[in-house]
């Protein structure tokens, strides 16, 4: 299940309320025709809220439902999601009306340095010819984009639904007209980590009806997933060598663009495991050890209650005689995940039961080559330097620590892959 904002309102204010009703409507419905019916309500209600930034009214919707009624809870947020990262146009052709549908795309990209992860401004004539390549081999026919003169990192991504949807809308207009939109004035700070996720923002718009992406043409239908794999490669052989030059330094991955939601979902996934190779690999070549003269510490994180709900778990490092931590990383839970991992759904799935985090970690671990590990049983609330807010770390004997490597380490300079 997604995790809900951790503020709750104690009472529900009537715009939260109607919008908790109709979640439930839609899961009760029984038909179709019943849900879609609901579903529009939902929209309309969801756009004005949006449109006015009463993003609070939506956060208590969704904590009053995550608290009681899960399945709605679900309802509601896709509604959230869906209408914050999609817009429609009107304009006139020929005399009759002609309607534009718009998907906000996030296409992400995996990176890992020893170095910065640039974030930033795209230079005019490399935005131009990312976006030529992102129109010839991913978009349908017939489709117009707009692309955000940014790489953005976590840090400098929208906040709110609401945020989200102000750059939906200010993108596919943008993209509607043809016109350009000048780069954010407030770029903020972001975090300094060995492997990072950055992504390129686009708005896509077709005509009603009219497929967006390459794969969803006609022609396409009964082989979509083979040429969606194909667009892909393209994108990732035209693109890569663009990418790579707005972050000099660093090893890069291009995923597959998707809606906005989903791909920086799929991205914070995948650059869960790079994360624990680029520090084995920073920490083995900076401090001139083996990995098998690393330990790993793992520990559960989450909202301090009574009964703690990991959030995310923390793996700390250190050589194996000593206790001080010199390095950690963060291996946050998304979706469905949770400490005892997804099962299968349906009554008719079959094959291995997925991994647990914690077992998905320490494969990942051992495949880098460290194979001291502990694990600490207690639960802890997720807590942060006061100084400067970096996340606090589990050390051997469970005691929570910063995370410092030794004052006599080299500098390093060299880069990884």
């Amino acid at each position: 299940m997604r995790r809900p904002s951790k503020d709750s309102a104690p009472k529900l204010s009537a715009e939260s309320q109607r919008l908790v009703s109709v979640a439930q409507a839609i899961m009760q419905a029984a038909s179709r025709v019943e849900e879609r019916t609901w579903e529009r309500q939902l929209d309309t209600q969801l756009q004005k809220l949006l449109k006015t930034n009463h993003q609070d009214s939506i956060d208590a919707a969704l904590n009053a439902l995550f608290k009681d009624d899960l399945a709605s809870y679900d309802v509601l947020m896709d509604g959230v999601e869906a209408v914050s990262e999609s817009a429609t146009m009107v304009e006139q052709q020929d005399g009759k009306e002609v309607t534009w549908q718009a998907l906000l795309v996030a296409a992400p990209v995996l990176a890992w340095t020893r170095f910065n992860i640039a974030s930033g401004s795209i230079p005019a004539d490399m935005l131009a010819t990312l976006q030529a390549h992102f129109s010839g081999h991913l978009l349908a026919e017939g489709t117009r984009l707009a692309m955000a003169p940014s790489l953005y990192s976590i840090d400098q991504l929208p906040r709110t639904h609401a945020e989200t949807y102000a750059l939906t809308h200010k993108l596919a207009a943008a993209a509607h007209k043809g016109g350009t939109i000048k780069s954010s004035t407030r770029i903020e700070e972001t975090a300094p980590f060995l492997a990072d996720t950055r992504y390129l923002l686009v708005a896509v718009i077709a005509p009603l009806g009219a497929p967006m992406f390459r794969w969803q043409e006609p022609q396409h239908h009964i082989h979509f997933a083979e040429e969606r794999n194909r667009a892909l490669e393209q994108w990732r052989a035209q693109g890569t060598a663009n990418i790579a030059r707005l972050m000099p330094g660093c090893g890069v991955e291009l995923l597959l663009p998707e809606a906005y939601y989903v791909a920086c979902r799929e991205a914070d996934k995948l650059i869960r495991p790079i994360s624990i190779r680029a520090a084995v690999h920073y920490l083995t070549h900076t401090l001139d050890v083996e990995a098998s003269d690393l330990r790993a510490v793992i520990a559960g994180f989450g909202e301090e209650a009574p009964d703690i709900q990991i959030d995310e778990y923390r793996v700390s490092f250190t050589i194996r005689q000593d206790t001080d931590v010199m390095y950690g990383i963060v291996w946050p839970l998304y979706g469905q995940e949770d400490e005892n991992g997804t099962p299968m759904e349906g009554p008719f799935a079959i094959g291995p039961a997925p991994l647990t985090p914690i077992n998905e970690i320490v494969a990942h671990l051992n495949e880098a080559g460290i194979t001291h590990i502990k694990r600490i049983s207690e639960r802890y609330p997720a807590e942060y330097c006061d100084d400067c807010g970096g996340p606090l770390f589990a050390d051997p004997t469970g005691e929570l620590v910063h995370a410092e490597m030794p004052e006599d380490a080299p500098p390093g300079t060299e880069h990884f892959h």
